[in-house]
């Protein structure tokens, strides 16, 4: 999956979005003392899977909210490369819902009937609620199938060690769900982050705050017993990118929570905050929130020399007026953003700028878990290497467990190295 960068030559957009041509001197003159944006965006259709023995056969375990987006995705833009052959889940109204659309698709109402009967079945997509992953993801590498499993790869640390061993010792692909991992404009973000282009990390910034009760009072992710709250549900995917990038884990972590708007008998908070603190003192501040969606999801590193935000169909890169130049600055379209102006990288530039399309922005055409399931196709298809191992989810999780733990708690949890060493 290349990175592409068209830069729209002598083409800016100015703040109310007109296109305006500028030369090279006028261009340093203005860019000079600003912060410069530059908008990450390589190319977003991955190559389509070529399986060498026919589309690849998948069973999707789970047909709720994140089971019915994978399966929907695969029929509707995944060609020949998979088919959706069986759907499993114990709700018969939830895979009849989808058996319109996956013709010759069989239904089952547990996992351990569609391993049994469904024998076509190669791959399968693990999407039911966290605390049954487990169960469902040793019986399928027993069975020898290949995995796709969701993150939260568990929800307890011991659960995701038994996971990351039993896939471990398998032959068949074991995916973990960690999407930022096979996400086009993360990948060429983090190229940038490889570089001098952000350097020294002073920071780093999560959030996910959106408008939403998550569900009724009775729902497993409100029962405090089973639910991984906010930091595993949805920081374990923000989580891991940290990781990925850096190359290294907290050591530990702070955390509280509150319920701030839904009194309606849960007792999980709907508003988290954390901090998690690495070995050279640089820390990570979460916030998770379902009472405010202002900001919605992205992370930001910030750098000595730029910082990076992240929104996972969107990318930026803002770099300081006394960073070193990389060669394409000046020949680079200009937006500006808030009280920074600064220079944009966007694919086709040139092109989108004469169809007036440039103001509207660029980003992914699908969702992140779109290239995450591709990638897990491709590589059960033509051999790939799995984006995220079981290993690398089970880390990410337990991360995302403990800080969890450590938000419930209003306490500081540390993160035991070994057990991330061992997973």
């Amino acid at each position: 999956m290349g990175a592409r960068l068209g830069i729209a030559n002598g083409v800016h957009s100015d703040t109310r979005g007109t296109i305006m041509a500028i030369d090279r001197r006028e261009f340093l003159v203005r860019a000079a003392g600003a912060a410069a944006a530059v908008a990450l965006v390589p190319e977003a259709f991955p190559a389509a899977v070529r399986a060498r023995n026919g589309p690849v056969s998948v069973g999707v375990i789970g047909c709720g909210r994140q089971g019915r987006k994978i399966a929907i995705e695969m029929l509707d833009k995944m060609g020949e490369g998979a088919r959706v052959a069986a759907l499993c889940d114990p709700v018969d109204r939830l895979t009849q819902n989808l058996l319109g659309r996956a013709k010759g698709a069989a239904a089952f109402a547990n996992h351990k009937e569609m391993l049994d009967k469904a024998k076509d079945v190669q791959a399968v997509i693990i999407a039911t609620p966290t605390h049954t992953h487990k169960d469902i993801a040793l019986d399928c590498i027993a069975a020898g199938k290949h995995v796709y499993c969701e993150a939260p790869l568990a929800h307890t640390p011991e659960d995701c060690l038994a996971i990351s061993k039993a896939a471990r010792g398998a032959k068949a692909v074991f995916a973990a769900a960690c999407e930022g991992r096979s996400n086009p404009i993360y990948n060429l973000a983090r190229s940038f982050f490889k570089t001098d282009a952000v350097r020294t990390v002073v920071g780093m910034y999560a959030q996910d705050h959106r408008k939403s009760s998550w569900g009724r009072s009775g729902d497993w992710w409100l029962d405090p017993s089973v639910s991984t709250g906010l930091a595993g549900e949805s920081g374990v995917q923000q989580f891991d990118v940290m990781h990925w990038f850096r190359g290294t884990y907290p050591v530990e972590v702070n955390g509280r929570g509150a319920i701030r708007l839904y009194e309606d008998g849960r007792q999980v908070a709907d508003s988290v905050r954390a901090t998690l603190r690495w070995a050279d003192d640089t820390e990570l501040t979460y916030s998770a929130s379902l009472c405010n969606s202002f900001g919605g999801k992205h992370e930001t590193f910030y750098g000595v020399n730029a910082a990076m935000k992240l929104a996972w169909t969107h990318g930026w890169m803002f770099k300081e007026a006394d960073s070193p130049q990389m060669g394409f600055e000046v020949y680079a379209n200009r937006q500006s953003f808030h009280n920074d102006e600064g220079i944009t990288l966007i694919a086709d530039a040139t092109k989108l700028a004469s169809q007036g399309k440039l103001k509207e922005g660029v980003g992914l055409p699908n969702p992140s878990h779109y290239y995450a399931v591709n990638d897990f196709i491709a590589a059960v298809a033509e051999g790939k290497e799995v984006k995220c191992s079981a290993s690398e989810g089970a880390r990410a999780t337990i991360v995302a467990l403990l800080t969890n733990e450590a938000v419930k708690g209003a306490k500081t949890v540390a993160i035991d190295a070994e057990m991330l060493k061992g997973a």
